[in-house]
């Protein structure tokens, strides 16, 4: 019941959430910060980026990154795909096709317009959060435009919040 949020949502549940979303990112941070910490670096160089992006570290490293590139690769398939994307992204769709029925049985047209203005802005930011993230972490392996990365970062990390 999606129309319901605020009846269900209660402050125990909220902190649950909140804490279990910040036990995930300082694990998942600091497994990726120690893998960092094991690698050399030839010579003080610049990223080319808009952020210090892990993959962009990797790519700078001089010693073997296999093992990096392994638990990195690891690591999205299991936060960023499940719990982190995949898990967000199936709720969203699911309550947008509960809002979208509820919607639908309204009976006026003006208020069926009014709902559905409601949920374009969030579906919008939702879509443009989702595309440019997996466009940045799935082309990471394929030669790109380091501008074109560093804006589609700026896109998921600064304009969606």
């Amino acid at each position: 019941h999606p129309l319901h949020y605020t009846v269900i949502m209660n402050p125990q549940l909220c902190g649950l959430l909140v804490l279990l979303t910040w036990t995930i990112s300082v694990l998942h941070s600091l497994l990726q910060t120690l893998m960092v910490l094991r690698l050399s670096f030839c010579t003080v160089l610049e990223i080319p980026h808009f952020f210090c992006e892990l993959n962009q570290m990797i790519q700078l490293a001089c010693s073997d990154t296999f093992l990096n590139n392994v638990v990195m690769y690891f690591a999205a398939i299991l936060l960023g795909a499940i719990l982190l994307g995949g898990g967000p992204l199936a709720g969203i769709l699911w309550s947008y096709f509960r809002i979208a029925s509820s919607i639908l049985r309204i009976s006026s047209t003006e208020g069926k317009y009014k709902a559905f203005s409601t949920c374009v802005s969030h579906l919008l930011v939702v879509s443009l959060f989702y595309c440019t993230s997996l466009g940045v972490y799935l082309s990471s392996a394929a030669p790109q435009s380091s501008h074109a990365s560093a804006v589609a970062s700026v896109m998921y990390t600064v304009v969606t919040p």
